[in-house]
C-alpha cells in the first residue's frame, strides 16, 4: 500500500481498502487505546472494525470514531465454552468483512483475536501488549498467565510493547522472539492528544461548574488519581496515606476519578473509608471525553500502581502541567523524568505522604515540574508520531 491506501496497478492508481479489525473485551478501553486513531486511518483509506463485548457505549463510540462493530461476549476470565464461542463468532466476522489485519488488545481480547486470525491465516496479526497481568500474580495462576501470553505472542506476526520497560521485561521473561517485538517511538499505544490535554484550552465556566458540583473549595489542595480503583493500582496505600494527611492538613482533598471493581477488589475497610470520608471524592466512571477537566482540578497527581503497560494517565496529567508521584515499576518507570517531571515512591503510605507533602509545601516546585512534564509529553508522545509508526506495521 502506497500513499495511505492507493496502489499502482497496470499503470493506474486504484483505491485499495484495507480492512482492520480490533478486538477488545470491554468498550471502556476504546477511547484510550484507539480513539481518534480510528478516524485518522479512516481518512487515509482504511476501514476500521471492532469486536467487543456488549455495551451501551458502543453505538455512540461508533458514530464518534467511525467504525463498524460486532458485539461478542469476551469474558476477562477463562471460560472454555464461552471463549470457543467468541473465537467462532470472531472468525465469522473476519470472513464476512474480509479483514486484512487483526489487532488484539487486552490479554483476553488479544487471545481471542490471535487464535481466530491465525486459524484463518490473516496475513497481519498484531498483538498490542498493554501490560503483563502475571507480574502481580503468584503460583499456578502466574504460570497460566505466562503461558497464555506466550501463546498469543506465538500466533501474532508482530507484538507491540507499549513502553521501553515492558519491551525489556518481555525479553527478560522470554515471552517471544525478539525479532517480533516493536516499540512505537518512545512508547504508548495511541499517544497523547496534547491539544486536548492542555489547561490553556479549557472552558473556564465548565471547569468552575464541575468544581462547584464536586464541592471543592478554592482553598483546597487536591490530590488526584484517575483509573480503576483496585489493589493493583496502589489505592490501598494511597488511601492509608491520605488518612494520615487529613490529620495534618485540613484543606486536603483526595479526588479519585474512576470506578471500583469486583475483580482485584479493595478491602472492605478501604471502601468504607472512601465512602464515609467527606474529604474524599469518588466520582465513579467518568467519560473519557471530559477527563481533562478533572485533571485541571488537581494540584498533584498520584499513581502508585504495581504494574502497567505504560502509565498513560501520568502522561495525560503531565500534559495538563501536574507534578507526578508514581512507582518505579514496569510501564510507570517510563512515564516521568525523575526529579524533573515527577518523583518515584515505594509502595508504602509513609513514602507517599512524604512525596505529597513535598509538593504541598512548595508551589514553585509544582509549577516547575508541571511545565517540564508538558514539554516532555509534547516532545515525545504526540499522537501523530505514534500513528505514523502504527501505519508502518499495517503496510
Amino acid at each position: 500500500v502506497e500513499n495511505g491506501g492507493f496502489k499502482q496497478i497496470d499503470g493506474c492508481y486504484k483505491i485499495i481498502i484495507m480492512n482492520i479489525l480490533h478486538v477488545v473485551n470491554i468498550s471502556f478501553v476504546i477511547p484510550y487505546f484507539l480513539g481518534n486513531q480510528l478516524s485518522y486511518f479512516n481518512k487515509k483509506g482504511y476501514k476500521e472494525y471492532i469486536v467487543c463485548s456488549s455495551s451501551p457505549e458502543l453505538e455512540s463510540f461508533s458514530r464518534i470514531y467511525g467504525f463498524e462493530y460486532k458485539e461478542v461476549e469476551i469474558l476477562r476470565k477463562i471460560s472454555v465454552m464461552k471463549d470457543f464461542v467468541a473465537i467462532s463468532k470472531t472468525m465469522q466476522y473476519i470472513k464476512s468483512k474480509q479483514i486484512d489485519i487483526v489487532v488484539g488488545h487486552t490479554p483476553k481480547g488479544a487471545l481471542i483475536a490471535m487464535i481466530a486470525a491465525f486459524i484463518l491465516r490473516v496475513p497481519v496479526r498484531i498483538y498490542f501488549r498493554h501490560g503483563l497481568v502475571y507480574e502481580t500474580s503468584m503460583g499456578f495462576k502466574r504460570k497460566l498467565l505466562i503461558s497464555i501470553d506466550k501463546l498469543v505472542a506465538a500466533l501474532a506476526t508482530k507484538i507491540v510493547c507499549v513502553s521501553p520497560s515492558l519491551y525489556k521485561k518481555s525479553i527478560d521473561d522470554k515471552l517471544n522472539l525478539v525479532s517480533k517485538q516493536v516499540l512505537l517511538s518512545k512508547g504508548t499505544c495511541n499517544g497523547i492528544d496534547v491539544g486536548r490535554f492542555n489547561k490553556e484550552n479549557l472552558d473556564l465556566k465548565r471547569l468552575k461548574d464541575l468544581k462547584d458540583s464536586l464541592g471543592i473549595a478554592d482553598s483546597s489542595f487536591v490530590v488526584g488519581y484517575t483509573g480503576r480503583l483496585v489493589r493493583d493500582k496502589g489505592i490501598v496505600e494511597l488511601v492509608k496515606a491520605f488518612q494520615i494527611l487529613t490529620q495534618r492538613h485540613d484543606n486536603m482533598v483526595l479526588l479519585l476519578v474512576g470506578m471500583m471493581e469486583e475483580r482485584d477488589s479493595l478491602p472492605i475497610e478501604i471502601k468504607r473509608f472512601i465512602q464515609d470520608t467527606s474529604s474524599i471524592i469518588n466520582t465513579g466512571y467518568v467519560l473519557n471525553s471530559i477527563i481533562e477537566y478533572y485533571y485541571a482540578l488537581m494540584n498533584v497527581f498520584v499513581f502508585p500502581s504495581y504494574r502497567e503497560g505504560f502509565g498513560m494517565s501520568t502522561l495525560e496529567a503531565s500534559s495538563m502541567e501536574l507534578p507526578i508521584i508514581t512507582a518505579r515499576v514496569t510501564g510507570c518507570v517510563d512515564s516521568i523524568i525523575e526529579e524533573q517531571t515527577g518523583v518515584f515512591v515505594e509502595h508504602t503510605p509513609e513514602c507517599i505522604i512524604n512525596a505529597i507533602e513535598r509538593f504541598y509545601s512548595n508551589e514553585k516546585l509544582r509549577l516547575n515540574f508541571g511545565k517540564n512534564g508538558r514539554n516532555f509529553v509534547v516532545d515525545n508522545f504526540e499522537q501523530h508520531v505514534i500513528w505514523t509508526e502504527i501505519e508502518k506495521l499495517y503496510q
